[in-house]
């Protein structure tokens, strides 16, 4: 007979592609999850998984094997969360991902009072690009992710949460400071720093600004930052100009937002969502996030008619 510890164990290895890696996230010894795999193997007289290849990969009939164990597994643990939520425990493990332009700005403004609210909730945040976060979620190494969409993939769930604007930072004595109305074709300049590829930001102000090849920029040197403190801290410094999201500019010293300017001809915003895999367990726990999220941002950021949206894939 199948038991749920099994399909716990064989999806732990889809998602490792390593026995061993799989064993010590299941708690267990590797010899012990191995022979548990090899008795369902056998009892099925199928090959879940082809061990002559390393890293393991699924057979044919393995991988059509795992999918229906995912949805077993996420079906059974709707169960307990229907039983949580008649008896109104607020409780379990909540593993995000978040992407690095939104991070140091947003989770100050809403995980400690989340915390503080549902102490018996254990929030695990990681730092990944938006690319990495919807592979975990795929695999239900992440709950839930938050990252810039429309994402536009149908086994995820995009629950829009707010709408930050875009604005441009640049070095005290950039004339675009100085500039009566800076329009989005007045950014396609070659003194613009971008973060590097994989960012979804990064592929906003490409967007956005038609923004020139790298190789004509007009900077000191080629970087391509991996954070926005990067680039701004190099602003600073060496001049040029980026554009940089609201929630940043409202975390800056005075003195550093009075370096930042909206665009005249239009208001481009971008759309933070809480996502999550359409097989998904704990949507108790995330609406609780969802809601939490909202009551920490200002209120003019809920509204989605407030700017034009800048898409980036």
């Amino acid at each position: 007979m199948i038991t749920l510890t099994q399909l716990e164990y064989v999806v732990a290895v889809d998602n490792f592609r390593h026995f061993a890696q799989a064993a010590d996230h299941c708690f267990i010894t590797q010899p012990t999850l191995s022979m548990q795999i090899k008795k369902l193997e056998d009892e099925l007289d199928i090959k879940i998984f082809d061990r002559s290849k390393q890293p393991v990969i699924p057979t044919d009939i393995g991988q059509q094997f795992i999918e229906q164990a995912r949805l077993v597994l996420a079906e059974a643990g709707r169960l307990n969360e229907l039983v949580k939520h008649f008896q109104s425990d607020i409780s379990g493990n909540l593993r995000i991902g978040i992407i690095p332009t939104l991070a140091p700005y947003l989770l100050p403004l809403f995980a400690g009072k989340f915390k503080r609210k549902y102490p018996q909730v254990k929030l695990r945040f990681e730092e990944m690009i938006t690319e990495s976060i919807v592979s975990k979620l795929h695999t239900d190494q992440l709950d839930a992710g938050i990252f810039v969409t429309p994402f536009r993939d149908q086994a995820i769930i995009e629950v829009p949460v707010f709408y930050e604007e875009m604005l441009i930072y640049a070095h005290p004595g950039h004339p675009l400071l100085s500039q009566s109305g800076v329009s989005v074709k007045d950014a396609a300049k070659p003194d613009l720093w971008l973060l590097s590829d994989g960012h979804c930001f990064r592929n906003q102000v490409v967007n956005l600004c038609s923004a020139p090849d790298i190789s004509t920029h007009d900077l000191p040197f080629d970087l391509q930052g991996s954070s926005l403190e990067t680039l701004i801290r190099m602003i600073d410094r060496e001049g040029g100009f980026t554009l940089v999201p609201e929630l940043a500019v409202l975390e800056m010293p005075l003195a550093q937002q009075q370096n930042t300017t909206h665009f005249a001809d239009i208001k481009p915003v971008r759309e933070v969502s809480v996502c999550y895999a359409r097989n998904y367990v704990k949507r108790r726990l995330n609406q609780l996030l969802v809601d939490e999220i909202r009551d920490g941002v200002p209120a003019a950021l809920h509204d989605p008619q407030r700017g034009e949206l800048v898409t980036w894939k």
